[in-house]
């Protein structure tokens, strides 16, 4: 016996790297030292910091993985990657600075695994990151043929005065909304009950959207949007933003009053915006309770900016210039809501 026949191929692992090296390449910062292949990355900070504090933050893609893998959507679980982590980390006010990744497969497929690392190249340039190393792991009888999943890292730096913690947000601030691009990477373990009940043959094949063209499994594996650009461009015309919330697993009720200090609610109008129709076909489809709904899914709204009402129009008029849909959701208000939480206008 030896290795291959064991399950692994060493020599294809070498192939591998090398097919990704322009795609890792594309994404390089002028802090980064040396190549890919060595035992670790090596990244310089920023050079003018005076008292640099670096943001981590980790995730994946979840079970979107599963529809991703069975339509062949290698390349935009990528980018899903890279933006879970990413949103995530620019909600302090954060530049992103590097990634790293970690792909775990059965058996190794150049072309998928490929198409994934060039998605992850890809929203790593789209936000100035760096994509620094990673890992692909090959482990026989643990996954099944022609999967894989997927994890990755982000480390992003700020100066410590220009951090963004929720701390000056405070009663009369306005809250913005900017557009999700669909699901995002949330809520799939109930988008594939749905589909499983609905359309047990072809969800590819099946009808498209109401009011839309495109088919249904085309718009639930569209990539999460990238909000890194958007925040860049906003500290830098120096919008006093207070408080950000990437609005992740656990929808607007989990999420908006993460970045809230004590003493002050939001307040949200739900009337502000118009359902996008994805969402209410997976509500009707599926015969989803309203409150699970709010709970599960972002609803249309992918980031919150908290700021002061006189920096409102500056700031939508910024996001319309860098091709983000925005809008005032809401305010802040003092005191707790009657029941308990963080976040009043809820419709249950």
């Amino acid at each position: 016996m030896d290795y291959r026949t064991a399950g692994v191929d060493v020599m294809a692992g070498r192939a591998f790297v090398e097919r990704i090296r322009a795609s890792v390449e594309s994404t390089r910062r002028p802090e980064v030292l040396g190549g890919l292949g060595g035992f670790g990355g090596l990244c310089r900070l920023p050079a003018g910091l005076r008292q640099p504090l670096l943001v981590a933050g980790s995730d994946g893609v979840g079970t979107k993985l599963e529809l991703a893998q069975a339509h062949g959507r290698h390349h935009a679980v990528g980018i899903d990657l890279v933006a879970m982590c990413v949103n995530d980390v620019i909600t302090s006010g954060a530049e992103p600075l590097f990634f790293l990744d970690y792909i775990a497969t059965g058996k190794l497929s150049p072309d998928a695994l490929a198409a994934v690392v060039e998605g992850i190249a890809d929203g790593c340039r789209q936000c100035g990151c760096a994509l620094l190393g990673g890992e692909t792991a090959e482990m026989p009888g643990f996954y099944g043929p022609g999967r894989y999943d997927l994890a990755g890292f982000c480390v992003a730096v700020v100066e410590a005065d220009g951090l963004i913690d929720g701390r000056r947000i405070e009663a009369g601030d306005r809250i913005l909304a900017v557009a999700s691009s669909g699901v995002h990477s949330n809520g799939f373990s109930l988008v594939r009950r749905i589909l499983e009940e609905q359309q047990p043959a072809n969800p590819a094949t099946a009808a498209p959207l109401p009011g839309e063209e495109r088919p249904i499994i085309e718009a639930l594996l569209t990539p999460t949007r990238l909000y890194a650009a958007l925040v860049k461009t906003l500290l830098t015309a120096e919008i006093p933003v207070r408080g950000m919330a990437h609005i992740t697993g656990g929808g607007l009720p989990e999420n908006l009053p993460r970045c809230l200090p004590q003493g002050v609610h939001g307040a949200i109008d739900p009337h502000s915006w118009q359902r996008p129709a994805l969402f209410r076909w997976l509500q009707e489809a599926g015969q989803v309770p309203e409150t699970d709904l709010w709970n599960t899914f972002n609803l249309g709204v992918g980031f919150c900016l908290v700021l002061p009402p006189a920096a409102t129009d500056p700031a939508l008029a910024l996001c319309r210039e860098t091709g983000h849909v925005a809008w005032v959701m809401g305010e802040v208000r003092s005191g707790g809501v009657p029941s308990g939480g963080a976040l009043a206008g809820l419709p249950f």
